[in-house]
C-alpha cells in the first residue's frame, strides 16, 4: 500500500487519511528506523521519580513544549483530547466547564496535579482544565490506566500532570501575540534563567473572546440565549530555585488563573418562579497554587524530596443570585528514593493531604484529611523490567483503602518492547455525595476498580507505534438514587439521593505511530472503545465508542506547514444519539529571523457542526495570525 494519499474528499478528511496512514505506522521497515536517532524522554508520573519511557512499564504519553508550540490547539482541552484515549466533555467552546473521559471514565476519575499539587473542586471531584492556560505550561505528562496505588483516591482513569517552566541557562526571553475570528485575542511574556547558585522562571497571559452561544435554540431545558458566551482568562506563574549545595536545590512555586465565563442556564425568581432563560450567567473561577519544595541527594543511594503545598479553587456561578464553592487543600509529601543496585529502585512516601470546603448550600464546612503511605519498586535486569507499587490511605470521612499495581515489560528487540500491568483503584465520594443537605448520604462509599491491560510499543529513532488493549471493572459507582427506599428518612429527601447505584466495564484498545520522512512528519492514533454499565448493557453517555486523530507537518527551513485531523464518533446521551463529527485545523508558520516567527491557523477549517455535550455547540470556522519572539531563537 502506497502512503501518500491522493485526492481527498473534504467531509471525509480524517477518516480518509486515518485510513491510509496508519497501516503505514505499523508496518514500518526497521532500516529507515536505524537511520534514525532520538533520545529517551524521562518521566516522574509512572513512579514518582524520574526514569526513562522506555524504562516503564505503564501506558504514558509526554506532550513537550515543542509540540504544544507547534499545536493548533487553543486551549488544555484542545491539546489533550488528540491524544488516543482521552475523549473531551464540554459545555460549548474553549473557556467552558470541561472534563475528560480517559479510557471511558468518569471525568471525576482523573487525577490532575500541576507540578506535585493536586488541583480541581473537592465539591463536584474534578479538576476545571479550562482555568488552566497553555502558556504556563513547559509539558505535560499522561498516565493512561490504574494509578490510584501511587496517587490516591480517584485516580482510576488516570493522571495528568502539567509542568510549568524552570529557568536554566541564561537570561531567556519569549513573547507571543495573536488574534483570531470572534474577536479573540492572546498574549503572553515570559522571562527565565539562571544566575549562579540561583534561577527563575515568570510568566504572565491574557487570552479572551466573545465566543458563540453556548447552546443551539431549541435545547431541551430551555435555556438558549442568543447572547455571546464568551470568555477572559489572566493567568501568572513564578518560580524561584536555590541550590543550596551541589546535588541539593529548594525551590518555590506559585501559579494563579482568573478566568470569567459566560454560558446559558435559566433562573427562578419569586414571586411567580417562572423559568427566565435571559440573564447573564457568568463563571468566575480562581485557581491558586503555591507550593515549596526541596530536593536533595544525599548519598549514592539516597534521594530525598520534600513538598509543602496549599491549592485554592474558587468559583461563582450564576447571575442575579450567583452561587460560591472555595475548596482548599493542604498537602505534605515526603518522598525517598533509594538505590538498591543498578536499575533498581525503591520509593518509599509519605502524604498528608488536608481538604475542606465552603460551598452555598451546606450548613457546615465539611472538611477531611487524609493520610498515605507509598512503597514502590522498579527494576531492570538485562531485557526485563518490573514494577510494583503498594499504597495504604486512610480518610478522616470513607476509612482505609489500599490499592496495588504490578507492571512487566520485556525487550524482545532494540526499541520493540512487550509489557503487561494489572492495578486496583478507587475514586472517593465527593463532599457533595456525603454532605449536600437533601441529596449527600455521609454512608456513600467509594468506587473500586480492577483494571488490567497489555500492550507492545516500538521505537526506531523518531519512528514509533503502539497498541495498548484495556478492560476496567469498576463497582459501586456512586451516582443518583431515586429509589426512596434507600435514601434517608425526613422529605428533603422525596426526590432521591446520592448512592452506590451500578457497576461500569471499560474496555477498549488505543493505536498509535509515527514516521518521519526527512521534513514530512505525521503521527497517528486510534482509540475504541466499549463503556457500558455492567447491570443494564447500556452504552455509557458522552462516551465515543472510537476516536481517531491524525497530524501531519512539513518542514521547509524557514516554513512549517501542517495539518490536523480530529473525528469523534457518535455519543449516547439521555434519550438521543450525538452525532459523530470531524475537525480538521490548518497551520502555517514563517520564521522572519531566528527569534522571530509569524504564524498562522485555521481551526475547523470546513466548519462542521461541533456539539461536544447535547444542546452545546462548539466554535466554528476560525482564522488566527500571530506573532511569536524568543531571545534564544526558534
Amino acid at each position: 500500500m502506497s502512503c501518500h494519499p491522493s485526492a481527498l474528499s473534504a467531509p471525509h478528511v480524517v477518516r480518509v487519511l486515518l485510513s491510509l496512514a496508519v497501516p503505514c505506522f505499523f508496518a514500518l521497515p526497521p532500516a529507515i528506523a536505524a537511520a534514525q536517532s532520538t533520545l529517551d524522554p524521562v518521566v516522574v508520573t509512572g513512579t514518582r521519580e524520574p526514569e526513562t519511557l522506555s524504562r516503564s512499564t505503564a501506558d504514558i504519553v509526554v506532550i513537550d513544549s515543542a509540540t504544544i508550540r507547534a499545536s493548533t490547539a487553543d486551549s488544555v482541552e484542545d491539546l489533550l483530547r488528540r491524544e488516543a484515549g482521552m475523549q473531551l466533555a464540554r459545555n460549548g467552546g474553549p473557556g467552558q466547564s470541561s472534563g475528560f473521559f480517559i479510557r471511558g471514565a468518569s471525568t471525576n476519575s482523573t487525577v490532575v496535579l500541576v507540578d506535585g499539587v493536586r488541583i480541581g473542586s473537592a465539591t463536584l471531584g474534578q479538576a476545571e482544565f479550562e482555568a488552566l492556560s497553555l502558556a504556563q505550561i513547559d509539558r505535560i505528562e499522561v498516565l493512561r490506566g490504574p494509578a490510584s496505588s501511587l496517587y490516591g483516591a480517584d485516580a482510576v482513569g488516570g493522571v495528568v500532570q502539567i509542568f510549568t517552566r524552570r529557568g536554566e541557562g541564561g537570561l531567556h526571553f519569549t513573547a507571543s501575540a495573536a488574534i483570531g475570528g470572534e474577536r479573540s485575542r492572546q498574549g503572553a511574556a515570559g522571562v527565565s534563567g539562571a544566575m549562579g547558585a540561583f534561577d527563575y522562571a515568570a510568566s504572565l497571559d491574557r487570552d479572551s473572546s466573545r465566543g458563540v452561544s453556548a447552546l443551539y435554540p431549541g435545547d431541551q431545558f430551555g435555556s438558549y440565549n442568543p447572547d455571546r458566551d464568551g470568555y477572559a482568562r489572566n493567568s501568572g506563574s513564578l518560580q524561584f530555585g536555590y541550590a543550596l549545595a551541589p546535588g541539593h536545590r529548594v525551590a518555590v512555586h506559585a501559579l494563579e488563573t482568573n478566568l470569567h465565563s459566560q454560558f446559558d442556564s435559566v433562573q427562578y425568581l419569586p414571586p411567580d418562579y417562572v423559568a427566565d432563560p435571559s440573564p447573564d450567567f457568568r463563571n468566575r473561577l480562581v485557581t491558586r497554587v503555591t507550593s515549596a519544595d526541596y530536593r536533595g541527594v544525599v548519598n549514592a543511594f539516597w534521594t530525598t524530596t520534600a513538598q509543602l503545598s496549599r491549592s485554592v479553587d474558587d468559583l461563582t456561578s450564576g447571575a442575579a443570585m450567583p452561587s460560591r464553592f472555595v475548596t482548599r487543600r493542604e498537602q505534605a509529601t515526603w518522598q525517598n528514593a533509594l538505590t538498591l543496585g543498578a536499575g533498581q529502585q525503591l520509593v518509599v512516601a509519605y502524604e498528608h493531604l488536608s481538604e475542606r470546603a465552603a460551598a452555598d448550600g451546606f450548613t457546615t464546612e465539611p472538611k477531611r484529611r487524609n493520610d498515605a503511605v507509598v512503597v514502590g519498586y522498579s527494576g531492570s535486569l538485562d531485557r526485563h523490567a518490573l514494577q510494583a507499587d503498594l499504597r495504604r490511605d486512610k480518610n478522616s470521612d470513607y476509612g482505609g483503602n489500599t490499592t496495588g499495581r504490578l507492571g512487566y515489560a520485556f525487550t524482545v528487540l532494540p526499541g520493540l518492547k512487550l509489557r503487561a500491568l494489572a492495578g486496583t483503584t478507587f475514586r472517593a465520594p465527593t463532599f457533595n455525595d456525603l454532605y449536600y443537605p437533601g441529596y449527600g448520604v455521609a454512608t456513600v462509599r467509594p468506587e473500586k476498580g480492577r483494571s488490567v491491560e497489555a500492550g507492545v510499543s516500538w521505537q526506531g529513532g523518531t519512528n514509533s507505534a503502539s497498541a495498548t488493549v484495556f478492560r476496567n471493572r469498576v463497582r459501586d459507582l456512586i451516582g443518583y438514587q431515586p429509589d426512596r427506599a434507600f435514601c434517608p428518612t425526613g422529605p428533603a429527601f422525596d426526590s432521591g439521593c446520592a448512592g452506590n447505584v451500578s457497576r461500569a466495564r471499560l474496555q477498549g484498545a488505543t493505536f498509535a505511530g509515527s514516521q518521519r520522512w526527512g521534513g514530512f512528519a505525521v503521527r497517528a492514533s486510534v482509540d475504541l472503545l466499549d463503556a457500558k454499565d455492567a447491570d443494564s448493557g447500556q452504552r455509557l453517555v458522552r462516551r465515543a465508542a472510537h476516536q481517531e486523530t491524525l497530524v501531519a507537518d512539513y518542514d521547509a527551513g524557514p516554513w512549517r506547514i501542517g495539518a490536523s485531523g480530529l473525528f469523534v464518533g457518535s455519543r449516547p446521551e439521555g434519550s438521543v444519539v450525538l452525532g459523530g463529527y470531524g475537525v480538521l485545523d490548518l497551520r502555517a508558520s514563517w520564521r522572519l529571523q531566528r527569534q522571530w516567527q509569524l504564524e498562522a491557523k485555521l481551526l475547523n477549517a470546513l466548519d462542521h457542526r461541533i456539539e461536544p455535550v447535547r444542546d452545546y455547540q462548539g466554535i466554528g470556522r476560525q482564522a488566527w495570525l500571530g506573532v511569536r519572539f524568543d531571545s534564544v531563537g526558534l
